[in-house]
Formats: C-alpha cells, structure tokens, sequence
C-alpha cells in the first residue's frame, strides 16, 4: 500500500508529454457534450435566457439613464426610484416558485426584517450615488469604474463572512485598481462641455463611493444568508431581493417626495427631448430593465455559480462601453481603451481565483 502511493508520486513527479493542440480541444469538446447531457435540455434554455438577461438588461438599464440626463433630465432622486420601481415584477416571478419548488415562503423574525431594513436603505443609497455618477459621467467610463465594486466585494467578503483571498484573486484586485487609475488621469478626454471639473471630480468619487457600498451590500447578503437564513435556493435568494428592493424603495420614495421631485416630472417631461412619451418610456424601460438584470443574475447563481456570474460581469463591462460609444456617441480615448482592456484582464483573474477557490472547497 505504501509502495504503491510513493511509485504513484514519483510518477506524477514525471515531466508529462505535451498534448497535441487538437486532441485539447477534442477533450474539451467531450467534456463539455459530457456536461450538456447532464442536465435537461430546459435547464439549459433557462441558463442561456437568465445570460441573455443580464448581458442586455443591465447595459441598458446603464444607457437610459445617461439617456435621461442627455435628454433633458435632472433628477438624481428619479434615476435612483427608477432602479428599483419595477421590484413588483420580481415579486410576481416570486410566487410561481412556490408551486414549482413546493415550498413556502420563508418565515420572518425580527432580526430577518432589520436585515432587510439595513440593506433596503444601503440599496436606495447605492442607487442615489450611482445616479450622481451617471448623471456627470459618460456611461462608458462609469461602467468602467463600476467595475471596482468586484475589488470591494472581495475584501468586505474577506473581513466579514472570512471569505478567501488567494493570489489570483489579489491581483485582481491590484489590476482593476489600477485601471480605474488610468481612468482617472484621463479625466479631460471624455468630459461633457456641460459638467464642470467639480461635477466630473464629484461623478468620479460618487461611481467610487457607489461601487463600495455595492461591494459591501453584497458582503452583507451573503453574511444574512450564511447566519440567518442558512440556506441559499432560488426562492429564497428572491425573497431577499424583493424584500430589499420593496424597503430600498419606500426610502426612496420618501426622498423624492421630500425633494419634490414627483411634481417636478411633469415638467420635465415637457423640456424633454422627444417628448413626454419619450420622457416617460426611458423611465419605465430603465425600471423594466434593471429588474430583468437582476432576475437574471440571481437565476445565473442559482442554475450555475458565482464563477459564471463573474464571467458575464466580466462582458457587460466592454459591452455597455460599446453601446455607449455606438448609441451615445461616447468618447473612447486611447487611455480609457487601455483601461477597458486592464480591467477585463483583471476580471480574468478573478474568475480564475474564484473557480480555484470553489475547486479547493469541493476537495
């Protein structure tokens, strides 16, 4: 027994022959038809739907609302009340999975409903800061600097649910830090004539602010799932998300009705470009939008993992660049593609540290 475990290092110690090109990805051809009869032919229409969602919803959810402010519009407290106006959708998607899961709604208590309370009003902050951002910054570079909210989730995570860290992860970490530097000494570039240097310094620092208070709601999510609710299903994972975005928008309701910004939308709608119907579509969209993003990304968690979901984070960054440039004709200087190309290299290190953590834990 023991002379057959050391032959077997010894072996493995071996410099193995390199495998042709093709007979790579004969292997991961095979693994991959392996993997696809595996699960029902729904499962994957699902997963391919629940992508879909979150590569086209969320950028242009991003769109509209630099498209609001292009337009003519002025609010920040409107932009934040759009993000999560449409949770009733997600609401209705709630009740059908009763019924297909067999399954109740999950009992509430007191510290559940604080729980909710405490991100429903970081939620309706988050939106607010991310408004801001939008409305002073081209959509292309505050997605780009959105994209720091992955180095934030990884240290909240680190410090509060004791999450991680491995190498690949760190230069991740290190990467994306660094494009958002180059984004930051190109700030002349892609500056809107009407925003003025303080607006511009404030969008940055607001789209910085907003991508860690994002990075620490999604700490705080998994720290209630792990001690409260100790279970993570898609039902549940749904539950968590309409009851966050019900309280995140009562606070924000309550802000726009305090700023009177209900009464100013009237008006607005008349300045606007295109119209009231025009006015009043981009808002509706953006709500519609937005929560078919985040149906999406929580039925990516919940079909396949974090990894994937990294990995389509990773595309809707250069995406809503893309689009942006092409409908909004943002600018795109040499320095914000160098930063579009950095921070895509640094969500590559990411997923990679991610699926070598999942492979650790299963082992």
């Amino acid at each position: 027994m023991i002379t057959f475990h050391c032959g077997e290092r010894m072996e493995e110690a071996l410099p193995r022959p390199s495998v042709p090109l093709w007979e790579q990805f004969s292997n991961f051809w095979t693994r991959a038809w392996e993997t696809y009869k595996r699960k029902p032919t729904s499962y994957w229409v699902l997963l391919i739907l629940s992508s879909g969602a979150m590569l086209v919803a969320f950028p242009a959810s991003s769109i509209l609302s630099r498209l609001y402010y292009d337009n003519g519009g002025t609010s920040k407290w409107i932009i934040s009340w759009v993000a999560v106006a449409g949770w009733p959708l997600t609401a209705l998607m709630l009740v059908p999975t009763y019924f297909y899961f067999k399954t109740s709604p999950t009992p509430m208590n007191l510290k559940l409903v604080m729980s909710y309370i405490v991100l429903g009003f970081l939620s309706a902050a988050d939106n607010l800061m991310y408004a801001y951002a939008y409305a002073y910054l081209p959509a292309s570079t505050a997605a780009l600097l959105a994209s720091s909210s992955l180095v934030f989730s990884a240290l909240f995570g680190y410090f509060l649910v004791n999450n991680k860290l491995n190498a690949a992860t760190i230069n991740a970490i290190v990467i994306i830090t660094a494009a958002v530097t180059i984004i930051a000494l190109d700030s002349d570039s892609d500056r809107y004539d009407n925003v003025s240097d303080s607006q511009y310094i404030m969008g940055f620092i607001w789209d910085i602010l907003g991508s860690a208070l994002h990075g620490l709601i999604f700490a705080l999510s998994e720290l209630v799932f792990v001690k409260l609710l100790g279970r993570i299903s898609f039902h549940v994972v749904l539950e968590q998300q309409v009851m966050v975005s019900l309280f995140a928008f009562i606070f924000t309701t309550i802000g726009v009705i305090v700023e009177k910004d209900f009464q100013g939308m009237a008006s607005e709608a008349r300045s606007f470009k295109g119209g009231k119907a025009s006015y009043y579509l981009v808002l509706i969209w953006g709500a519609i939008t937005f929560q078919l993003g985040v149906l999406g990304g929580t039925a990516v968690l919940y079909l396949s993992s974090t990894v994937l979901a990294g990995v389509l984070n990773a595309i809707r960054v250069p995406l809503t660049s893309i689009a942006a440039v092409i409908l909004l004709h943002d600018p795109m200087s040499s320095y914000k593609i160098l930063s579009l190309i950095i921070t895509f290299w640094g969500f590559g290190y990411y997923i990679y540290g991610s699926s070598a953590a999942s492979k650790d834990s299963l082992t």
